[in-house]
């Protein structure tokens, strides 16, 4: 039993179950913390590499592999509900685990001799990275499905998303000129010092009130974690089975797999297609990315979340799904003005508009249509499919790249995107919700 003196030194600090503004800023942190690694190494690495003449399909293969721990969310994620340390918060152990990672991961890449001539090991580190930052990405994002009341939720993803792509943004255009002007281990350095600092958020802030900060400090798990504890594989992934092949959660995984692959290809295209094929340099490309995704964060945390509450969720992804395919489409019929500069940056920055949106809508949904029971897990597995999308997507540009010319490769991201916009309008949350509420009264 606690005495009074630790009970007081439990409270020292804040918790973030009694602080909405808390939780705002703590989700935005982390997800900056997710967004750097992502700008440095799948967006800055590649442009650096197009620019010192690595093939298309090098670089997609490099980005491929990137992608695949965030495949695998669906295998961490049970194992991370099943196993945890309440006495600090049912998701706050992992999280630290997961930035401690990744910091090591980018430290020990930095080390790499000759990266542009030894693929193998940059892939390896990154691989390695990524796998890293999903462990903290599955933690915040159970975090967030555990604490969140439902009427934040489509506001926290805006300021999440946001958070993730200007932190992405920031450290795209940053790289790139670190990569330039003082070399790829000076860069890496950089980023993990960065990275480091963030890692305070969560080393001093508790989920609940009386949880211990550190493992060998005050404090005891709060019935609230305790509740929610899942206590065998079994019964995590029998409930799991019931819900995601529920119709609407089938559909809604399909959907946001063929979105993925869309944004993949697009995600892979870009920095290959602005520097080999219209002569920019990394930092222009950069630049612009930065400058794009900067104005897409900042509007998708402020707006985001406020138009898919206010218009819906399907509406508004019905929305972004056609106005994404239809400037695809005219941007490669006008191939023969590619030649105008204000054209390619006119379409990046709508481009991400649109595609920051979505995906903000996207995974309030994906919240909306989880169990109570099994929400950390079955929304992981939902980020596990639009991440295997993800990497499928680009995959798929050195073998395009190889076959037809770029118009070609850009319009392969219409029947993705159509495809997605067509299987959201079978939605029915209602429906959904009914069938939750019987799941969730029978024995687990």
């Amino acid at each position: 039993m606690l005495t009074k003196i630790e009970i007081t030194k439990a409270h020292a600090f804040p918790s973030l179950a009694e602080s909405s503004v808390l939780r705002y800023i703590t989700f935005s942190i982390l997800y900056i913390a997710q967004g750097i690694p992502y700008g440095l190494l799948w967006f800055a690495v590649p442009a650096w590499m197009a620019m010192n003449m690595r093939t298309p399909g090098e670089i997609g293969g490099y980005i491929a592999v990137l992608g695949l721990p965030w495949s695998f969310k669906i295998i961490n994620a049970p194992f991370m509900d099943r196993f945890t340390y309440l006495a600090m918060g049912k998701r706050r152990a992992w999280i630290l685990i997961g930035q401690g990672g990744l910091i090591l991961s980018l430290v020990a890449m930095a080390f790499i001799s000759d990266p542009l001539n030894n693929l193998f090991l940059l892939m390896v580190f990154g691989f390695t990275n990524s796998f890293f930052t999903v462990i903290q990405d599955i933690a915040v994002d159970g975090l967030a499905v555990d604490i969140l009341p439902a009427d934040q939720q489509a506001r926290a993803n805006g300021v999440m998303w946001g958070s993730k792509v200007m932190g992405k943004s920031l450290a795209v255009v940053t790289a790139s000129w670190l990569l330039n002007n003082y070399g790829f281990q000076f860069t890496l350095i950089f980023f993990s010092v960065i990275v480091s600092l963030i890692f305070f958020i969560p080393a001093l802030l508790r989920e609940h009130p009386g949880e211990k900060i550190m493992p060998w400090t005050a404090g005891k798990a709060s019935e609230t974690v305790v509740s929610l504890q899942l206590h065998s594989f079994k019964s995590i992934f029998k409930n799991l089975f019931k819900v995601f092949f529920l119709p609407v959660s089938l559909v809604m995984g399909i959907a946001a797999f063929n979105s993925a692959i869309g944004e993949g290809l697009m995600d892979a295209i870009l920095p290959v297609f602005t520097v080999q094929q219209l002569g920019w340099s990394n930092e222009d490309y950069s630049r612009i990315f930065a400058a794009a995704n900067l104005i897409a964060g900042g509007t998708g945390m402020f707006i985001g979340g406020a138009l898919a509450d206010f218009f819906g969720k399907i509406r508004m992804m019905t929305i972004y799904l056609g106005c994404l395919a239809l400037i695809v489409g005219v941007f490669a019929y006008l191939n023969h003005l590619w030649a105008n500069e204000e054209l390619i940056i006119g379409f990046i920055i709508m481009f991400y508009i649109l595609h920051t949106f979505n995906t903000i809508a996207i995974f309030a949904t994906a919240m909306k249509l989880c169990s109570k029971r099994i929400a950390a897990t079955q929304f992981t597995l939902y980020m596990a499919v639009s991440n295997l999308g993800l990497a499928a997507g680009s995959g798929m540009m050195g073998l395009l790249k190889n076959m037809v010319s770029w118009e070609y490769v850009l319009v392969t991201y219409i029947p993705f995107a159509l495809t997605a916009l067509s299987l959201i309008r079978f939605l029915n949350f209602d429906k959904h919700q009914v069938r939750l509420d019987e799941l969730d009264q029978t024995k687990p």
